[in-house]
């Protein structure tokens, strides 16, 4: 390839970037666009997702930075509310609890909650967790597997498979989005598959999202506009600081839910948590 040839390269890959900034593109519009061949967008997407530019859907890409922040940049939002989630969850927590933590900044502020607790055994695969109990008093078993990165979580065939031999008292899980009818707004399939995985081997489960993680149509897009989904078993719970009217939604979809507050847990619907 001449120089001009990898200048020409650089530019179209710089221009898919702006253009997947403004939306989900598939591989035939980049193509269209850049009057290119197929082969061609796949290797320049390919690239730029190894680059962590993008990120690969179904037949085209979306802009990585456009729908999935980096773990440091949602680390700063909602603290308070996060806060008090991370309190409320603590309060639900058992001596001598197996407790399954998954990855996000809300998880890793339920785990400084429970850095003190000696009488835990802590099972998790967030990357962040695993810094904040380093030091910690609780005994820490961790899910091996690949980094994935920007949400700093381990996941893959290897987490799957010790996930699958254990059976945690209480699973408390993060997202990125959350629908009452679909479940969890997720980036690829992997990890919506482990968050099913991680629902279902627990006998109890938690979802915790700060007010801005609710909603969502049941269209497909969703909050956080993501293309998969991790369908949660009947009677997951929900801890979170969003008001009545976004939380009732919940409960009526047959969510077990509390609101976030410092004094503990507060039902705010009947329905129980997932047991088994």
């Amino acid at each position: 390839m001449t120089s001009g040839e990898r200048s020409a390269t650089r530019h179209r890959r710089e221009q898919m970037v702006e253009l997947l900034g403004a939306g989900d593109l598939s591989v035939h519009d980049l193509a269209a666009e850049f009057g290119v061949s197929l082969s061609t967008v796949r290797r320049d997407l390919a690239t730029l997702a190894a680059l962590g530019r993008v990120t690969r859907t179904y037949g085209g890409a979306v802009d990585h930075r456009a729908v999935e922040r980096s773990w440091h940049d949602k680390e700063r939002e909602q603290r308070g509310e996060k806060g008090a989630i991370a309190r409320t969850a603590a309060a639900l927590v058992r001596a001598g609890d197996v407790v399954l933590l998954d990855a996000g900044t809300t998880v890793a502020r339920l785990a400084h909650e429970l850095r003190d607790r000696g009488d835990l055994t802590i099972v998790t695969n967030g990357l962040s967790t695993l810094v904040e109990l380093a030091d910690a008093e609780v005994e820490v078993v961790v899910l091996g597997g690949r980094l994935r990165r920007p949400n700093e979580s381990l996941l893959g065939t290897r987490t799957d498979q010790t996930l699958r031999r254990l059976t945690p008292d209480i699973a408390f899980l993060g997202v990125d989005g959350l629908d009452p009818r679909r479940g969890i707004n997720c980036p690829d399939p992997e990890q919506a598959a482990l968050k099913e995985t991680m629902a279902e081997c627990a006998r109890a489960a938690w979802v915790l999202a700060d007010h801005s993680k609710l909603g969502g149509s049941g269209s497909g897009s969703g909050v956080g506009g993501f293309p998969y989904w991790a369908a949660m078993p009947a009677g997951t719970g929900l801890i979170s600081g969003g008001g009545e009217r976004e939380l009732a939604a919940f409960t009526d979809a047959g969510w077990s839910v509390c609101a976030a507050v410092d004094g503990g847990p507060a039902p705010v619907g009947s329905a129980r948590a997932h047991t088994s």
